[in-house]
Parts: structure tokens; C-alpha cells; sequence
């Protein structure tokens, strides 16, 4: 018997190391044909995951709604605020009353993933963010997107920021059809600001062949994100990568993806349509990665950097699932598993120079006890989108 716990013993560390990959491995994407919303092919497209700089394009999708509409003009003059300068990376560096147009705003968040631009667009459209991104995630149910829910029009980290692959292959999707006269917009390149030519950071709209555009996103806790689309010989297709373990190989399970597609390998897909691709994970806390000693929350100076600490992200929290709901409600995401992330704290519970974890489960007892966070506090001197 002893020997069986010996051998045990000796096996626990090897478990350990090996469950976070494996559980990694399942990154979430999926495949659509545009012209008709095929499913080519998908991996955990309906798994919640955290959409960090992706938010921005729900931020784009209710600007052009709004062009549209005539709500606003292209060259109308937008004023930034004291929120919006305080941002942090990526960002243009606006000052309090600098002025920007609606345009030069829609090229600074698709080439430079600009969270003040995007923060400058969401308090014009809805007076304050926080306003703004209610009216995202209605507009979001609205277009079939059940399982996403905004806090914030960046994708700066928050708990209960959360979308899947496939609805954000809805809103790519949506977004090519209701606005092809401003969808163009996200094939930019570079852009020129007050003297200065800033040019993109999505590698896969610049390399690859048909490339259209889109964005990328990165925090440690979603990993590195990416959405594409592409047309080759009269073939549109939308691809959507979440949790990439570095940013060259999000853009390498792209390029695969959308080679397989255009070769056409996946014959008639799944059967299934984007429409109608159920939601069989709705609900479900979101995989939450971390980076080396990092807390989940940081996020860097640019979204292309090869970022060594990123290279092995491992699982943090990766809760059972819960009452699945539609839309999710934010609520769910947290009731049934609480966390918090130690740092370099005294006691057992922390490792020095890593991230520990420990669950909160504890009734509630006469002494009072000190509130518990779910996430790390962000450092604010070195952020990624």
C-alpha cells in the first residue's frame, strides 16, 4: 500500500504539468462560409471565453449602426475625455479635449487595437461606457449573439466580459452583410494621425492571399485571439481563433484553417449553420489562462509582441459547468465557483514569482473576513492588446 502512494505520489507533479496542456489544447474556432453560414468546421465554438481586443469589433459594429442611421457622420469631430486618455495599451495617447474624427476613431481601433479611440466612440454613441456597453450586449442578443455579455467597449479584462467563437463568427458575419460600405474598413493597413503614419498589427490581413481583414486581441487570461475573413476564387470565408498559445500560432491555426476551407477538405462541413449551432456549453465560466507569474488580467504593450511569458499559458480556473442560460447571464458565470489569485503572499497558498489558486468555499462565519478578488490586480505599466 505504501508503495502504490509512493508511486502516486511520484506521478502527481507529471498529472499536473500535463492536465493544464491538455486541457489547453481545446482552444475554440470555427469556420463559416459567408455566403450561406455553413459550418466548415468548429472546436468548443459555443465554450465561453474571455474576448479581450475582439470586443472592439461588437464597439465598430454599433459605430457603423449608427452611421447608417445617420446618427452620426464620418467626419463628425469627437472630443476626448479624462476616462478615455487614461486608458492603457494599446493605445493613441489622446489628452483630455484632443479632438479626433469618427473616421481617424475607426482606424485607430482596427490597425492599432486604440483603447482610447474605442473608449472616445462608446461615450459619444452612449453618453458613458458603461452605458454603451449595455446597449452592446442588447444589440448583441439582437443579432443572435445569446452568449456574450459586454462591460466595457476595449475588452479590457472583466469577469463578466464573456463571448464564444460562434458568436463572434455571427458578428463578423452580420457585419460584412449590414455595412459593406464601411466593412472595408477593417482591411486598413495603416493610417495617418496628426503626422504620424501608424501602421496595422494584424499579420494575417497583410500576408495572406484574399485576406479582408478583421482584428486580433490578447490578455493573458483569453490568450491570443483572431478574427478573419478571406475570399479566394469567389469563396468568402470568416474564421474566429480564441486562445491561441502564442501570436504566431493563433495565425498558423488560421492559415491552416482557412487553407483546409478554400481547398475545400471539410467537403460539406459539419450540417450544421451558424444560425442554428446550439449553444451546448452557454453558461459555463470561461477557460481563464495565465502567463508565468502574470496575473490573468495583464495584458501588453503590442498585440505582436512574441511575448516569451505567454508560451506556456497555463489553466487557472476551469470550472464545472453550470445552468446553461440564454442570453448568459453574468451572475452564472460566478455563483458557483469563486476564486481568488495569490501572488507573492505569505503562507503556503502562495508560490514565490507564481500564480497560486485557491478556491473559496467556506461558510459564512460571525468574524468578518476581508473581501476576496476574483482577479489579480492588473499592472497598469505593462498592458497587451
Amino acid at each position: 500500500m505504501n508503495t502504490v502512494k509512493s508511486i502516486l505520489l511520484m506521478l502527481l507533479p507529471v498529472w499536473l504539468i500535463m492536465m493544464p496542456a491538455a486541457s489547453y489544447g481545446q482552444h475554440a474556432a470555427i469556420l463559416i462560409d459567408a455566403d450561406n453560414g455553413s459550418v466548415l468546421h468548429e472546436t468548443n465554438a459555443t465554450h465561453s471565453w474571455y474576448p479581450a481586443s475582439l470586443t472592439k469589433v461588437m464597439t465598430l459594429y454599433m459605430t457603423f449602426d449608427a452611421l447608417k442611421a445617420g446618427q452620426i457622420h464620418i467626419y463628425d469631430t469627437l472630443t476626448t475625455s479624462y476616462h478615455a486618455s487614461r486608458q492603457p495599451n494599446s493605445k493613441l495617447g489622446l489628452r483630455p479635449g484632443q479632438t479626433l474624427t469618427v473616421e481617424e476613431a475607426i482606424l485607430a481601433v482596427i490597425t492599432r487595437s486604440a483603447n482610447d479611440a474605442a473608449v472616445v466612440l462608446a461615450e459619444h454613441l452612449g453618453g458613458t461606457e458603461e452605458s454603451f456597453a449595455v446597449k452592446m450586449t442588447t444589440k448583441a442578443h439582437a443579432l443572435g449573439m445569446y452568449d456574450s455579455h459586454f462591460m466595457n467597449a476595449t475588452g479590457l479584462p472583466h469577469q463578466w466580459q464573456v463571448t464564444t467563437a460562434r458568436d463572434l463568427a455571427i458578428l463578423a458575419w452580420k457585419t460584412q452583410r449590414n455595412f459593406p460600405n464601411y466593412y472595408p474598413y477593417f482591411g486598413a493597413h495603416s493610417f495617418n494621425f496628426k503626422g504620424r503614419e501608424l501602421h496595422g498589427i494584424n499579420k494575417f490581413t497583410a500576408t495572406y492571399p484574399g485576406a479582408e481583414g478583421m482584428k486580433t486581441g490578447f490578455t493573458c487570461g483569453s490568450g491570443y485571439n483572431l478574427m478573419s475573413s478571406a475570399s479566394q476564387n469567389g469563396k468568402r470565408l470568416i474564421g474566429v481563433i480564441m486562445g491561441g498559445m502564442t501570436s504566431p500560432q493563433r495565425y498558423q491555426l488560421m492559415i491552416k484553417m482557412m487553407d483546409a476551407g478554400f481547398a475545400n477538405p471539410y467537403n460539406a462541413g459539419t450540417g450544421k449553420n451558424i444560425n442554428t449551432l446550439t449553444a451546448g456549453l452557454a453558461g459555463t465560466p470561461p477557460y481563464q489562462l495565465g502567463c508565468g507569474n502574470l496575473a490573468p488580467t495583464h495584458i501588453g504593450a503590442n498585440d505582436n509582441d512574441p511575448a516569451p511569458v505567454h508560451a506556456r499559458p497555463r489553466i487557472i480556473r476551469s470550472a464545472k459547468p453550470v445552468n446553461k442560460t440564454r442570453p448568459a447571464s453574468p451572475r452564472h458565470l460566478v455563483s458557483k465557483s469563486k476564486h481568488r489569485v495569490v501572488g507573492k503572499a505569505k503562507g503556503k497558498q502562495a508560490t514565490k514569482g507564481k500564480l497560486a489558486v485557491k478556491a473559496t468555499h467556506k461558510k459564512i462565519t460571525s468574524k468578518p473576513k476581508k473581501a476576496v478578488r476574483t482577479t489579480a490586480k492588473p499592472n497598469k505599466k505593462r498592458y497587451k492588446h
